[in-house]
């Protein structure tokens, strides 16, 4: 989403102590950034105004964020926000300007992040080709895998059906597991649901906001995801395996669950 620019959040953001431009510089180091390096690291990608990271990190004071946007007008809010919740020092917030697209530039496997969130990023429908620049995509999640421990977990929310269907798949080819899924996150239940400016909007229009997490499997994928093509017709037949591993799985937790029971 485009913003004005916001003459007031470069300066703002350059006498910021918990803020940096310099990712590829830290590579590597990014838990000795923090007060307590040995928490566990949890990264968003694309954090926006940082509306739900700032609840984030007020709410987990031992886990460590690192908040990750191209736009500094949109940091600059995000600074805003997490300081009005987490005071001006927060010992467990850093805010990261880079481009995505080359996130693997900035993080390292000596990082090894717990977690990554993903929430509300663009779609790119409106043109097949365009699919290469979402934040779901191999190109990206082969990234991620190489600085995600083993089992990391990835959290993804969208209001936008093609985007989540297609990720579904993308996650699955790059040696991703279905932990959770729900097409209807507001109605389900699941807590805690950190609520971001986007969520909240699309949610108040009654659109359901589709959520996921998923979790790394080790070893990873034996071909390249990268050249792999999602037609139609190929990504009819992923989806229609991923619901019937989904329902294995479902009546092996109740499988086990009555054994347990009993």
């Amino acid at each position: 989403m485009h913003m004005r620019k916001k003459k007031w959040a470069r300066p703002e953001l350059a006498a910021c102590s918990w803020y940096t431009e310099d990712g590829e510089g830290r590579r590597g180091r990014w838990r000795a950034f923090f007060a307590r390096p040995e928490q566990p690291l949890h990264l968003e990608m694309g954090c926006g105004k940082g509306v739900s990271t700032a609840a984030m990190a007020a709410d987990q004071p031992g886990v460590n964020f690192v908040a990750a946007d191209l736009s500094a007008d949109v940091l600059g809010c995000a600074r805003r926000n997490a300081a009005a919740l987490c005071g001006e020092q927060p010992g467990n917030l850093l805010l990261l300007q880079t481009d995505i697209c080359f996130i693997g530039h900035v993080f390292a496997p000596e990082d090894g992040a717990e977690r990554i969130y993903i929430s509300f990023c663009n779609p790119w429908t409106e043109h097949p080709k365009h699919a290469k620049r979402r934040l779901t995509h191999p190109r990206q999640l082969m990234q991620y895998r190489s600085f995600l421990r083993p089992e990391g977990e990835i959290w993804f929310k969208t209001d936008d059906d093609t985007l989540f269907q297609d990720s579904l798949v993308y996650l699955d080819l790059c040696g991703f597991e279905i932990v959770y899924l729900t097409h209807d996150l507001h109605a389900s239940g699941f807590s805690p649901n950190y609520v971001s400016e986007h969520e909240e909007k699309f949610a108040a229009q009654g659109v359901p906001i589709k959520f996921a997490i998923f979790r790394m499997r080790v070893p990873g994928p034996q071909m390249d995801p990268t050249r792999y093509r999602l037609t139609p017709g190929v990504r009819a037949e992923a989806l229609k395996r991923l619901d019937r591993d989904q329902d294995r799985r479902e009546d092996l937790k109740t499988h086990k669950y009555r054994n347990n029971a009993e």
